[in-house]
């Protein structure tokens, strides 16, 4: 039976997920213990391209040009007889008094609100999974989030891709070092440039699919670098 070689072109962008202890080595994960997947996913690159300012150009509005009128030229005026009684003078001109401001009963209409950060998008879209799963949503936490958006920095600013740092922090390690005392687990991404992307994926591998879904955990911090799209969900209980 011959074999056919099939080249596939990927584009980079790649999954890890961790919870219990692994290890990197030489830019490959090995599994220790508890489940570790490592995904290559094909997606069409997409150059970030910037987005018109789409501001409004105020409008200017011409004074209005008061033209004043030439007096007609008059005839000189008879002379009147002098019985003629004279005509009143003409009464005076009445000042002309400001309009009182009045109060307006339209309630001021509300301010917009700000779009949703992408950190933002990533957790609405747990809580919309986990909802569907039966699982109570997690809550976004401050500490978390730091854990998770200095993990993301650090490998778009070091370049690796990996649950332990170069120094050999675990995720569990920059978690309680950010100060929540009860971590539970860590997804990680690189490439996708969407929280609706991210999450396809995340959902697609068994393993960060698992952590999303996990009940047990409550809270949530995200963390995402544009510099090379790197993302971090830091769960804890």
């Amino acid at each position: 039976m011959s074999s056919i070689s099939v080249r596939v072109r990927v584009v980079s962008v790649t999954l890890s997920v961790l919870f219990g202890g692994l290890g990197a080595a030489s830019g490959t994960f090995a599994l220790r213990s508890g489940h570790l997947d490592t995904l290559s996913v094909a997606v069409p690159e997409t150059r970030n391209g910037g987005l018109s300012s789409g501001a409004l150009r105020p409008f200017a509005v011409s004074p209005a040009s008061s033209t004043s009128a030439t007096p007609s030229s008059s005839a000189p005026a008879t002379t009147a007889s002098t019985s003629a009684t004279p005509a009143p003078p003409p009464p005076p001109a009445e000042e002309s008094k400001e309009d009182t401001p009045t109060r307006s009963s339209a309630k001021p209409s509300p301010q917009p609100r700000s779009a949703p950060t992408l950190a933002g998008q990533v957790i609405a879209l747990v809580n919309d999974e986990r909802d569907k799963a039966g699982c109570d949503p997690v809550a976004e936490e401050a500490h978390l989030g730091k854990a998770a958006q200095g993990h993301s920095d650090d490998m778009s600013e070091r370049d690796y891709f990996s649950h332990d740092t170069p120094e050999g922090k675990s995720f569990a390690d920059r978690i309680t070092d950010a100060g929540y005392p009860k971590p539970g687990a860590e997804n990680i991404a690189k490439g996708a440039t969407s929280a609706d992307q991210v999450m396809r994926m995340w959902m697609n591998s068994s393993g960060h699919r698992k952590n999303i879904l996990n009940c047990s955990l409550k809270k949530l911090g995200v963390g995402v670098t544009t510099d090379g799209w790197y993302w971090t969900q830091d769960f804890g209980y």
